[in-house]
């Protein structure tokens, strides 16, 4: 595992067999509401310029596919924390809301009958997984759905 140094005081990790190539651009950090990312300007034939994202580049993404970063820290573009995904499996592995009732993945407390409700969010549908008295309970029981409804892509609650 290498580092390529961005703007910001900020690396990129890397694989050996990466850093080479990569290192050879000027790359920048660029800030999202979670994290940062890598990204250096291209020229498109059309002489415009835009931003190109460093994991694209080291998976060679297609159009119309997505890249997830196993671990969210979107700085870590070793190809074990980066995959090809679809729209959709990317939002699966999705941290929980920062305004959320709960701390939580899809868990949230329920002011009216006052206990926690655990639900699953998948192709657009919300699928209630049950009332629970206590939190704890209610994160286990997302978990054990996601797992099972998302596979890979599951985002778990690691403090349960």
């Amino acid at each position: 595992m290498k580092e390529i140094k961005l703007s910001q005081n900020k690396v990129a990790l890397v694989d050996d067999e990466d850093f080479e190539y990569l290192n050879q651009f000027k790359w920048y950090a660029l800030k999202k509401p979670n994290t940062y990312y890598a990204v250096r300007h291209i020229r498109l034939a059309n002489g415009k310029q835009t931003l190109i994202q460093m994991h694209r580049v080291i998976l060679n993404v297609p159009k119309g596919m997505e890249t997830d970063h196993k671990n969210q820290n979107g700085l870590d573009n070793r190809r074990i924390n980066i995959r090809i995904c679809t729209k959709s499996e990317n939002g699966m592995n999705r941290n929980s809301y920062k305004n959320s009732s709960s701390r939580f993945k899809g868990v949230s407390w329920c002011k009216r009958d006052k206990i926690w409700r655990a639900q699953l969010e998948y192709k657009r549908k919300v699928k209630n997984l049950g009332c629970f008295l206590s939190e704890r309970e209610a994160a286990l029981t997302y978990d054990k759905k996601a797992i099972e409804v998302f596979g890979e892509f599951a985002k778990l609650n690691n403090e349960v």
